[in-house]
């Protein structure tokens, strides 16, 4: 079943064409992704699908009654809703089920609203809705709904936009680099998520893990022709070289053919018979075959590095807190020649800050940072270029000089250098805040690797890249002689380039790896495996409520519901009782009442959490 079709469209701005008379199909439980170069006009094709944009000529229809979501990069969230009412302003019929369950729930003694309430449930079969609902928002990290969306980093908006977009389940949903500012636990989980559950996906992500498992066809915009993969990203792969090497024999056959053809023309009288004309005609056509060329220049630079002394950098004991955050608690390290690693832990347990530190861009507040007296380093930071009114892409690199050294006491211009990164001698007089995202990343990349650094620190370089970029940057990594430190939730990426990992848990403890990303998750598996984690504890009981048939007396639902009520408020308050310790805000007077408390407060937290189990079981019976 088709659910939507692209009929020809075509998009330009001033001069420059981004596309002309694209057309294809997205079809029901597909799962698509679409592959293009950074500045070819990706996020504006998504835009007109979703209805945000119109082309220049053709036109997207979609089958009528389907609902389409799309989580855009940039996300567009009212900062004065909380969490909760972002959540639940929607049109979607069952989640207002859920929303007034859940208030019902609050206020318990109103029997006649909460038994209307579960009704409604029952009635619309809530309860799994119900269910996959709160697991989004659990693995999400989205727990306290009541914090206000202005008050939310980037990486809780944009975790917050996910979660709308899945809970309202859309018949076909659209995604711009959904991965982007997630972390690798929170990737694996969407990257699961999508692969098991049926749901008609299209996508723009540079995660070829998430490509390969999630995907089932590809679409490539490639020199203004789609191309349509069948299979996973390594069909997508096989079958391009296949294509390109078509393609080149092609060309080769089309330039033989247009020398003899020139040759002709050049012996032609001017008095032209109309079979002459018509010759004349596929001539033209030759010429343009012939004279085709692709622009995928390989990034190869011998850059003339600065020699590594015996002292690289070395760090003892550091200390690193903010407020009650520990970021760094006596971590020791010491950099040998060469070292290529990589940093992964959840977004929040101090990655950036680490880096920040090492470059002495941040302070610590115990320890000693000893960098090499040859060492340079080369800083990629998130932040990326900063973009002043009226500069033009050259400019930007010839900061840094007009040549660059490279090994054999060669050199190349800052246009060369351009050249080699995928700025053609036009886009390199284009002015900066006309480029693209990715485009943007690219050069700042570029205008970070002429500075011929001999240490190389990467926070989230594959952000915003496309596939073909983040194939050349991997090809210069592997090559590059100095050392390198990357920050990356790209684990493909990481696969390739990393021999070891830090692993920030968080609470200041940061642990050294041997490995690179696939060595390490298949050693947590098996750790995780001889284990019995909590969270399986909690997973089972939902699973237990999900499974409800409603056998329970009026008296048992009402008692099950306010049991979720009192549940949780004891865990905030046993939470609570325990931080008071822990940061010693207790009098020294108060501690044997506290501790009474304490124990009572664990002793009915079990005895509930026992009858709401013996409730939920009741149910399956």
């Amino acid at each position: 079943m088709n659910y939507l079709s692209v009929e020809n469209i075509s998009k330009s701005y001033g001069e420059k064409v981004l596309f002309e008379d694209i057309s294809f199909g997205i079809n029901k439980d597909q799962k698509v992704a679409f592959v293009a170069k950074n500045g070819s006009g990706k996020t504006s094709i998504l835009n007109i699908i979703a209805n945000l944009d119109v082309p220049d000529s053709g036109q997207v229809v979609s089958r009528k009654g389907i609902s389409i979501a799309y989580l855009a990069q940039k996300d567009d969230i009212n900062p004065d809703l909380t969490i909760e009412e972002t959540i639940f302003a929607t049109d979607n019929k069952i989640l207002s089920i859920v929303n007034q369950y859940e208030k019902a729930l609050k206020n318990i003694e109103n029997g006649d609203a909460y038994q209307a309430a579960f009704d409604l449930m029952d009635q619309h079969n809530a309860w799994d809705f119900e269910t996959q609902y709160r697991q989004i928002l659990s693995k999400l990290k989205l727990e306290d709904l009541s914090l206000k969306v202005g008050s939310l980093s980037g990486g809780q908006k944009k975790r917050l936009s996910l979660a709308i977009v899945l809970i309202n389940k859309p018949d076909l949903l659209i995604l711009d680099e959904p991965t982007n500012h997630l972390d690798l636990e929170m990737i694996e989980w969407l990257e699961a998520y999508f692969a098991k559950e049926k749901i008609t996906l299209f996508m723009v992500t540079h995660d070829r893990y998430f490509l390969e498992r999630v995907c089932d066809e590809i679409l490539e915009l490639d020199e203004g022709k789609i191309y349509k993969y069948k299979g996973n990203y390594s069909y997508y792969l096989q079958n391009k070289e296949e294509r390109l090497a078509l393609e080149a024999t092609n060309l080769g056959k089309a330039k033989s053919l247009f020398k003899k053809e020139l040759e002709w023309m050049r012996k032609q009288p001017k008095a032209r018979t109309t079979k002459s004309k018509s010759r004349i005609d596929d001539f033209h056509q030759i010429k343009d075959k012939a004279h085709q060329r692709r622009k995928d220049h390989k990034v190869q630079l011998e850059i003339n590095m600065e020699r590594l002394g015996s002292k690289i950098l070395e760090l003892h004991k550091l200390q690193k807190s903010f407020g009650d955050k520990v970021i760094l608690d006596g971590f020791d390290y010491v950099f040998k020649r060469g070292e290529r690693i990589g940093i992964i832990g959840k977004n929040g347990t101090g990655k950036s800050s680490f880096l920040n530190i090492i470059t002495e861009k941040a302070p610590v507040d115990g320890g000693k940072v000893v960098v090499g007296e040859t060492i340079k380093f080369g800083y990629y930071t998130q932040s990326g270029i900063t973009i002043k009114p009226g500069q033009k892409v050259i400019e930007v690199v010839k900061e840094f000089g007009e040549f660059i050294p490279l090994t054999k006491g060669r050199k190349i211009s800052a246009s060369q250098l351009l050249e080699r990164f995928l700025f053609d001698k036009k886009k390199q007089y284009d002015f900066v805040e006309k480029l693209s995202g990715g485009e943007q990343k690219r050069l700042y990349l570029c205008a970070v690797l002429i500075q011929n650094p001999n240490f190389l620190i990467l926070d989230e370089p594959t952000n915003d890249l496309d596939v073909v970029t983040l194939n050349v940057l991997e090809s210069f990594l592997l090559d590059y002689p100095g050392n390198l430190l990357v920050v990356s939730h790209d684990r493909y990426f990481m696969d390739k380039i990393v021999d070891a990992l830090f692993v920030f848990r968080g609470e200041g403890v940061v642990e050294n790896f041997p490995g690179n990303y696939s060595d390490f998750r298949a050693y947590e598996n098996s750790n995780e495996a001889e284990e019995a984690p909590v969270e399986k504890v909690i997973e089972k009981k939902v699973e237990e409520k999900k499974k409800s048939k409603n056998t329970l007396s009026f008296d048992e639902k009402r008692e099950f519901g306010s049991l979720e009520v009192e549940i949780e408020r004891l865990q905030k308050r046993k939470l609570t009782i325990e931080n008071q310790f822990l940061n010693v805000e207790i009098d020294a007077d108060d501690i044997p009442k506290k501790s009474e408390e304490l124990q009572e407060i664990a002793n009915e937290l079990e005895e509930k959490e026992e009858r709401w189990l013996e409730l939920s079981m009741k149910q399956e019976d």
